[in-house]
Order: C-alpha cells, then sequence, then structure tokens
C-alpha cells in the first residue's frame, strides 16, 4: 500500500498507528534504555514553535563527527516537518546520543552541502539511502550524481555541540 502524500508530492506526517510506532523509541529514550538503539539515533528536544510546549522525536543521525561534536540529520518529511521548523525558530537545543546529553546548535544546510551529505551516505548505507529518496519521492540509479540531485532537494541539518557546554 502506497504512503499517503501531500500536494507537493512529500509523504504525508504518519498518523493513527503508524505514528505510535514511529514515537516508541521515544520511551526507549525515557526509560534510560535509549544507547540500546544504537549510535544511528538520536533523540532530539526541540521547543513548539507555537505552543512552546516540549517535544521530542527520535531520528536517524544521517552523520556523526565525534571529534568536532556534530551530527547531520536529514528531514524525511521534507521542511515541513515539526521537528524541522520548530529548530528554524529555536535553534539551540539539547539532544541525547547513547547515553549522552549535548546541548547543540542547529545549523541548516544549503543544496549543495546537502548533495555533498548523500554522496557520502549513500555508499556507506546504499539501502538506507535508496529508500530514503524512494521514501521522499526521489527517483535514484545508484549513482553518485543521483544521489546528489536528491540530496540537494532533501533539507538537512548539522547540530554541533555548543561552545563552552560539556557533554552529561
Amino acid at each position: 500500500m502506497p504512503l499517503p502524500r501531500t500536494l507537493d508530492g512529500r509523504p504525508a506526517l504518519p498518523t493513527g498507528l503508524r505514528r505510535r510506532l514511529a514515537r516508541l523509541p521515544i520511551g526507549l529514550y525515557r526509560a534510560g534504555l535509549g544507547p540500546l538503539l544504537g549510535k544511528r539515533l538520536l533523540l532530539l528536544h526541540h521547543k513548539g514553535r507555537t505552543s512552546g510546549l516540549h517535544r521530542r522525536v527520535v531520528l536517524e543521525v544521517v552523520a556523526h563527527d565525534a571529534e568536532r561534536g556534530t551530527w547531520t540529520l536529514a528531514s524525511g518529511f521534507g521542511p515541513k516537518s515539526a521537528w524541522y521548523q520548530n529548530l528554524r525558530r529555536t535553534p539551540r537545543t539539547l539532544i541525547q546520543h547513547g547515553a549522552h546529553r549535548h546541548i547543540v546548535d542547529a545549523r541548516f544546510l544549503t543544496p549543495d552541502e546537502g548533495a555533498a551529505v548523500m554522496a557520502r551516505y549513500a555508499p556507506e548505507h546504499p539501502r538506507t539511502a535508496r529508500k530514503l529518496c524512494a521514501f521522499m519521492g526521489f527517483e535514484t540509479d545508484g549513482s553518485e550524481d543521483s544521489f546528489r540531485a536528491a540530496g540537494r532537494r532533501i533539507p538537512f541539518v548539522r547540530l554541533e555541540r555548543a561552545p563552552g557546554t560539556r557533554t552529561t
């Protein structure tokens, strides 16, 4: 059964059972079991841009640089995802990656930076890269050029450990 799409062709946000299943990992983080999810996922805390309420979402880490303290995320539902829009309004936030918490600042990547991220990600995780592109409605033929083209259209965010903060 194909996923519902928005008018611009992007996947519609999950509802009902799909939404509950997507939110299950948040409960694992709340129970202190986030490290069981591995290093490819993180818990992002964000502030609702309209409500001001505290929100959480578990997202896949597309790229992580431990030395620089950066985590790169892709917005699979496009620029209208709540977490993405909330970070645009309030870019300083908290993440939990494994057992550690970090205060981070969000930096939104340019289309060319997104293309480079996708070109590096695809050979490391070919199956997931193909699924992400197909999910978002982008055709790829497996070549670097096709992943770069898709990466130009995917909204990427780099979370950078805030200067002067420490890991907890």
